[in-house]
């Protein structure tokens, strides 16, 4: 079961990033800081199409997650999984984006408040309960920021408070998650959770002080407004990097294994999160007066 997960989110997650980069070729030319933004639809989609292979394919494991409280968990996790595939088709093609990017704002800040916040205030003294309740805050945040900008068109001030809302989640991860990479320095960098840097990475706390160093940065700068397009593009290529330079080795290695499930998540996560902040860089657009989508 664990291979035919890897096999199937690995093959969904090549193909939508691999027809997503094909489509967005020409927004990438003249290629520079501010174009590479557009990154941010194919990093979002491959990740979503990939969790939703894995939500099919392994709905009953899965379900166990949803809270005891909500009725029909099955239908629930399979309703998640196809609603992930079609936000990845959405962002893919990049059409109707301004409902796809929407509905899955709302639903991770759903995640957030019936799993994240209740787990991360049962657990206070466990980081990764926080961690993992920022990542989802931010992966809402990026898709309401996409959004905002896709109605610009509809209402101005809806267009703002959405996207300024959507920028101050991933502003706030990233200024945590800063915290996280000087407060554990031999945690892998990028999005903080239980894996510890390798061996072979020379250094390990150097890589996690500079990580952290540019997050604060960048953090500080979306936060207030400043230059926020500049900042997301940053931190987008460094999460780039870091998911090609770090998690695919570590990815490759456990192929065949009980740990190639793991390892895949990591790869999909840190370029989930990498495409995320992207979206707040293409969201940044709004001000200069073009509409999204």
């Amino acid at each position: 079961m664990f291979s035919s997960l890897v096999l199937w989110s690995s093959v969904a997650g090549s193909v939508f990033l691999l027809v997503g980069l094909i489509l967005i070729r020409k927004d990438l030319t003249p290629f520079g800081l501010h174009n590479i933004v557009v990154l941010g639809y194919p990093f979002v989609a491959a990740p979503l199409a990939a969790f939703s292979m894995q939500h099919l394919l392994a709905a009953r494991d899965l379900m166990q997650m949803v809270p005891s409280w909500i009725p029909a968990p099955l239908f629930w996790t399979y309703f998640v999984g196809i609603g992930l595939f079609a936000a990845a088709l959405s962002f893919t093609v990049r059409k109707q984006v301004r409902w796809s990017a929407l509905l899955l704002a709302i639903m991770f800040f759903i995640f957030v408040a019936t799993m994240d916040i209740p787990g991360a205030m049962a657990n206070p003294k466990n980081r990764i309960a926080w961690s993992l309740m920022f990542r989802e805050t931010a992966f809402a945040g990026g898709a309401l920021a996409l959004a905002g900008a896709a109605r610009l068109q509809e209402s101005i001030r809806i267009s703002n408070a959405m996207i300024a809302i959507g920028r101050t989640c991933v502003a706030v991860t990233l200024l945590f998650y800063s915290f996280e990479h000087f407060a554990f320095p031999k945690s892998a960098p990028g999005v903080p959770l239980p894996k510890m840097t390798p061996n072979w990475v020379p250094v390990p706390e150097l890589w996690a002080y500079a990580v952290g160093v540019i997050l604060l940065i960048a953090g500080a700068a979306m936060f207030f407004n400043r230059r926020t397009r500049t900042a997301a593009a940053v931190v987008g290529l460094v999460m780039t990097f870091l998911t090609i330079a770090l998690y695919f080795p570590l990815y490759v290695k456990a192929l065949g294994t009980a740990q190639g499930l793991e390892e895949f998540n990591y790869v999909a996560d840190t370029l989930f999160f990498g495409g995320t902040v992207f979206l707040v860089g293409i969201a940044a657009i709004q001000t200069r007066g073009k509409a999204i989508g």
